[in-house]
């Protein structure tokens, strides 16, 4: 299983990439096996705020419907378009060209809450 040390990650199984007060965010190589083929992603706008935990988007696979919660608060700077067209890039590179959203942070210090690599790997073995 692909668990990049560099990253952060929470128990519902988002993925979070911090460079300053900058976070980008995805879902893990573990959620999208779990989730299947995925053909189709809603994102959230650009500019709007949310709450640590508030569901931001969804992710349709050919099995099921999962929801993405966000890690941290802030407000959405950017999204990935090039899901619109290819959002099977969530399963082959969801780490790379897979990822999601990007957020300002409201609340550094929510970081500290999410779990390490070595964390995340314990919770899904």
């Amino acid at each position: 299983m692909n668990v990049p040390e560099n990253l952060k990650y929470t128990e519902e199984h988002e993925w979070v990439k911090v460079d300053g007060n900058m976070a980008t965010i995805g879902i893990t190589d573990h959620a999208q096996g779990e989730l299947g083929d995925v053909v189709f992603v809603e994102m959230p706008t650009v500019g709007e705020s949310f709450k640590k935990g508030d569901v931001v988007a969804s992710i349709e696979a050919v099995k099921t419907v999962a929801d993405v919660f966000l890690p941290v608060s802030g407000a959405i700077t950017e999204v990935n378009e090039a899901l619109n067209d290819a959002p099977e890039t969530i399963n082959q590179d969801a780490f790379g060209g897979g990822w999601m959203f990007k957020v300002e942070m409201s609340d550094k210090s929510e970081v500290d809450d999410l779990l390490s690599a070595e964390s995340y790997k314990n919770l899904i073995e």
